[in-house]
């Protein structure tokens, strides 16, 4: 059959190594544990806040560590967590009903729980979606919601085929089967912060979390993102503060989707140039400055 497209790897950590300071722990929650990378806030800054990191499909945690150091020098503690199922959380290998949204929008209504205190929300590409569908469950653990790279209903038609193909993949290949051949049509490619991809260990990273990543969490979630309703006008009736983050190119959801969700939600809109789908890893100063005075403005 077809091997996978290259582009499943959506979201390309820069580096698997935390920023100094930074715990990696399991967080226990009355919906189980959760691994996650805990930030501080830098030594010598006011606190001014917490959040809580949601990555993308085929992602997980470390997809944020650029973002850690310079939101933790504006007062910002970050917890970045990988949700049921990704990489180093546990999940149901097969059992697709474990991954439904609800049960996800859940999960992170545990983490927010357990992490003790009201959070700021930020979810990227498929972590968006699960973001939003926890605010509308029950927003008041939240102190606003910052969606990132993540639109409004579906994904667009292109990436819909994609995911067909690895879901398809997925029914007849192994997990390190289908890594071998989306290997084979890949090139190294370079970030801003370093380059990961390039080197020996990177790609060791890469394959130990995609190994890791439960085959009926890809399925799910991947069915979600083709399916996914619009649900804007629920969510703008919520009364948070909100956040429309995106690179200045993406095919999985077009510019101009982004924009209209923005108005419909009366949100901050931020394009951060010279980036594409993961502005996290592509522009992270750029990104964690946009956050940061998102989050200000929501103090002041």
């Amino acid at each position: 059959m077809t091997a996978p497209d290259s582009l499943f790897l959506m979201s390309r950590p820069a580096t698997f190594v935390p920023p100094p300071g930074a715990r990696t722990y399991s967080l226990r929650t009355a919906r189980g544990e959760f691994a996650v990378v805990d930030a501080p806030v830098a030594a010598g800054v006011e606190p001014r806040g917490v959040a809580l990191l949601l990555p993308g499909f085929t992602g997980s945690k470390e997809d944020f560590n650029p973002l850690h150091a310079p939101l933790a020098q504006r007062g910002y503690r970050t917890v970045a967590v990988d949700g049921r199922g990704q990489h180093e959380s546990d999940g149901p290998e097969t059992d697709e009903s474990a991954y439904a949204q609800e049960e996800l929008a859940r999960d992170v209504l545990a983490q927010v729980e357990a992490v003790g205190q009201p959070v700021h929300l930020l979810g990227h590409s498929l972590g968006g979606q699960i973001s939003r569908a926890a605010v509308l469950t029950d927003h008041t653990p939240f102190l606003s919601l910052t969606l990132m790279a993540s639109g409004p209903a579906h994904i667009s038609e292109s990436q819909q085929q994609r995911v067909k193909l690895l879901q398809d993949a997925l029914a007849v290949m192994s997990m390190a089967t289908v890594w071998d051949a989306m290997q084979a049509m890949e090139e190294p490619e370079e970030t801003e912060t370093g380059g990961l991809d390039g080197g020996p260990d990177g790609r060791d990273d890469l394959r130990r979390r995609w190994l890791n990543t439960k085959p009926a969490q890809l399925i799910a979630t991947g069915r979600q993102l083709c399916i996914e309703p619009d649900r804007v006008t629920e969510l703008a009736a919520v009364p948070l503060r909100f956040h429309v983050l995106s690179g200045a190119r993406d095919d999985t959801w077009p510019l101009g989707l982004l924009d209209e969700m923005a108005a419909r939600l009366t949100a901050w809109r931020t394009v951060i140039e010279g980036a594409e789908h993961s502005p996290n890893t592509d522009r992270p100063l750029a990104t964690a400055a946009a956050i940061a005075d998102f989050w200000d403005d929501h103090r002041a």
